[in-house]
């Protein structure tokens, strides 16, 4: 459901929540070989998150990206839509247009359940969290 964009943002913005700070700002090249992310589409996204103010960035000798205490606080939903879109978790399996609760394709029954709660836990969980787990080492990103 999610497209290799949305994983690619994710897996940036939580390696930034582990390893960067105000005052440790990662740069694309010292971490895209760890999240195996293609360096300039990395950069791209990245932008595309600072723009949004999901991610916080700075220019110049010390610059780089970082997360701000309230992009801590943002909902992974939020990197989602900025991505991808507000409707790519919410279209239909089988891309038909039509496809809605009065005019359900043949997936819709079996998949809406879980798609609903899948949002929801997007829409409640924050990068705070996450990166919350990655310390307690409940999780993992590569180094």
């Amino acid at each position: 459901m999610l497209t290799n964009s949305s994983k690619y943002a994710l897996k940036a913005v939580l390696y930034l929540a582990q390893y960067s700070s105000e005052e440790h700002k990662l740069m694309v090249k010292d971490f895209y070989e760890k999240i195996n992310v293609p360096r300039a589409y990395l950069a791209k996204l990245l932008q595309e998150l600072s723009r949004h103010k999901l991610v916080s960035s700075t220019r110049g000798p010390r610059g780089g990206f970082y997360l701000s205490e309230e992009n801590r606080d943002q909902p992974l939903i939020s990197i989602i839509d900025v991505i991808d879109g507000p409707t790519r978790l919410t279209s239909c399996m089988l891309s038909l247009e039509e496809c809605n609760e009065d005019r359900p394709c043949p997936l819709h029954a079996a998949f809406q359940p879980s798609r609903i709660k899948m949002i929801r836990n997007l829409e409640q969980l924050t990068l705070r969290e996450l990166a919350r787990d990655l310390e307690q080492q409940r999780s993992f990103l590569p180094r």
